[in-house]
């Protein structure tokens, strides 16, 4: 696909990209995407098993996969500071955009970077100590270097201005898209697969997707899920579904359910199988302490599953009135637990609207975003090589 005359080139660094997709996997493979599709695609640094992915996902992309050897993280932040440079020179590329807090200090032209969140600022708790301070750093940096900085919510605008100092007029919300031919209702066959991997049989279940980091709030999800269910006649499982991470209190609260409960904690299950998930389950549960965005709550909204969550930080501009909210503490998440599964009137309800909401998040209407950021970052002259 050819590019507009007199648009800027744009080199986009994915390959600090995992090939198991997160939140920011799926964030930069929806952007690539939808850029293709409004006409603006883009010159994509991939890692070499990446490649494939993101030339079908942007057949009019450029797509420039990286040595192997930088799949080590040591070496690829290092070679974000020397080889792209050299990479963007080479390419001829009028923007760099750093998809990952990240930039370039020495890029030698203008940079982009997209800040997906402010909680390193806000809940410094939630995160390990060299975390915390690695992403408060480069926050710091990337808002000092970068000519545009794209965030996914207005609430991170918000939380960027008061902690970090950020300049609003250098900031660009962008809300982020869901995919609805990968995120949809499922059908049975979708929802038995779900079941027959998890070894459910005929059993329902309540689901989570996200990692298991302090921020999602899941030892108080599972304790909720303990006073909303036990004692009950034919209680769901609850699945806790994401990659494994550092939250060291999942563990004693798993070990204190009853017997008669189940929490099941499968990883990261295939992309293919998050429709079923999600939708097939009798609500969505994700009572996080705050979100830049909170991607899963919008993917389990286009799935048409009545979704529980908190009204912390962006999660409200993405659940408008089409979600329940609930505080973060396991008495809230309990009453709203037991109140959606006494109810299949409001479940439906809820899930009716949360399709209807969903579908007006779109990847092309990201891209456009991004593209006005591209667009006003090659008119500055902030590369400051």
């Amino acid at each position: 696909m050819a590019q507009a005359r007199g648009e800027p080139s744009v080199l986009l660094d994915a390959t600090a990209i995992p090939a198991d997709r997160g939140g920011v996997g799926r964030y930069v493979d929806g952007l690539v995407g939808g850029l293709d599709r409004i006409g603006f695609p883009v010159t994509v640094a991939c890692q070499p098993h990446d490649a494939d992915v993101f030339t079908a996902l942007a057949p009019g992309a450029r797509v420039v996969p990286v040595p192997a050897r930088l799949r080590s993280r040591p070496l690829r932040l290092a070679w974000e500071q020397t080889g792209l440079p050299v990479l963007a020179r080479r390419l001829r590329v009028d923007v760099v955009h750093s998809p990952h807090y990240t930039v370039p200090v020495a890029a030698g032209r203008p940079v982009v970077v997209t800040l997906h969140d402010a909680t390193f600022f806000t809940d410094p708790a939630l995160h390990g100590g060299l975390k915390q301070r690695f992403f408060r750093t480069w926050t710091r940096v990337a808002l000092h270097r970068a000519a545009v900085a794209v965030v996914p919510s207005a609430a991170t605008v918000a939380e960027l201005e008061r902690c970090a100092g950020a300049d609003p007029q250098r900031l660009a919300v962008a809300h982020h898209g869901v995919d609805l031919s990968r995120f949809h209702v499922p059908d049975a066959a979708g929802r038995a697969a779900v079941a027959d991997r998890l070894g459910l049989g005929d059993r329902r279940w309540i689901a989570f997707l996200g990692t298991l980091e302090p921020r999602k709030n899941v030892p108080e999800l599972v304790r909720g899920y303990v006073r909303a269910c036990a004692g009950t006649d034919d209680p769901p499982a609850l699945v806790l579904a994401g990659a494994a991470g550092w939250d060291e209190a999942i563990d004693a609260a798993v070990a204190a359910v009853p017997a008669e409960l189940a929490v099941l904690r499968p990883g990261h299950l295939p992309a293919g199988l998050l429709p079923g998930l999600l939708g097939g389950a009798e609500l969505v549960a994700y009572p996080s302490l705050g979100e830049g965005f909170g991607l899963p709550v919008l993917e389990a909204m286009a799935c048409g599953a009545a979704v529980l969550t908190t009204r912390r930080l962006a999660l409200p501009e993405v659940g408008g009135d089409a979600v329940r909210y609930v505080e973060v503490d396991a008495g809230s998440i309990a009453d709203g637990i037991a109140a959606l599964l006494a109810s299949p009137g409001e479940r439906a309800r809820l899930g009716d609207a949360a399709r209807a909401r969903a579908a007006g998040f779109t990847w092309e209407a990201t891209a456009r975003v991004h593209r006005d950021a591209y667009r006003r970052a090659a008119g500055t002259d902030r590369s400051r090589a």
